[in-house]
């Protein structure tokens, strides 16, 4: 059987929580059935999705402040309110162009209760996290080279991880490789098959 025919050479770009991860992956198919091998893998074992949030959190915090004189950092509970409601926006802005964190008696001083309201674009957005954006390509770049493959030998880039949401990774992604990822994978569950696949590599 013509073995080449079946060749597929496969990108998976895992943004998710806490860690980055990039495999470079062959998958062959002999005689009807899929044979996987893994050719390079790389990472990042301190980027991912939290870290965004992070920025967020810095940012709307840093507004506070300004607005109001006050350390929402020393405020455990405000602080959580706060991580919420930025991660609840992060995904907002995957969708929409902007919108408005909203949270009232976020905390209080001698004066009364305060609120915090503010408005987020998503070029606000992407204007905080671009550097941790162009984090990921690093490791990408170091998993081709041990590969020895350029961006235009891979066939298929298949996103994993809630952060592959965000429209900015995407167009990274698209960028670097110079082809659009496959959308017919739910990032989500793509879990599960980059899992199966280091599965079927181990056994």
């Amino acid at each position: 059987m013509d073995k080449v025919k079946g060749d597929n050479t496969v990108a998976v770009y895992d943004l998710g929580g806490g860690t980055f991860d990039i495999s470079i992956i062959e998958i062959a198919e002999v005689d009807g059935e899929h044979q996987f091998e893994v050719l390079a893998t790389n990472g990042d074992t301190f980027l991912g999705g939290e870290d965004f949030d992070l920025r967020l959190i810095e940012y709307l915090a840093g507004e506070f402040k300004k607005e109001n004189g006050i350390n929402l950092h020393s405020d455990p509970l405000a602080l959580q309110r706060l991580k919420e409601a930025a991660e609840k926006a992060k995904i907002e802005l995957s969708s929409s162009q902007a919108t408005e964190v909203n949270l009232p008696y976020i905390t209080a001083d001698a004066t009364g209760p305060k609120h915090l309201v503010v408005k987020l674009t998503r070029s606000k957005l992407e204007s905080l996290v671009e550097d941790l954006v162009k984090r990921s390509l690093d490791p990408v770049k170091l998993a081709l080279k041990d590969a020895g493959l350029s961006p235009s030998d891979i066939n298929d880039v298949i996103l994993v991880g809630g952060q592959t949401r965000m429209p900015m990774v995407q167009s990274a992604v698209t960028e670097f490789f110079g082809k659009e990822p496959r959308r017919d994978v739910n990032p989500d569950e793509a879990v599960a098959v980059g899992a199966s696949i280091q599965g079927a590599v181990l056994s």
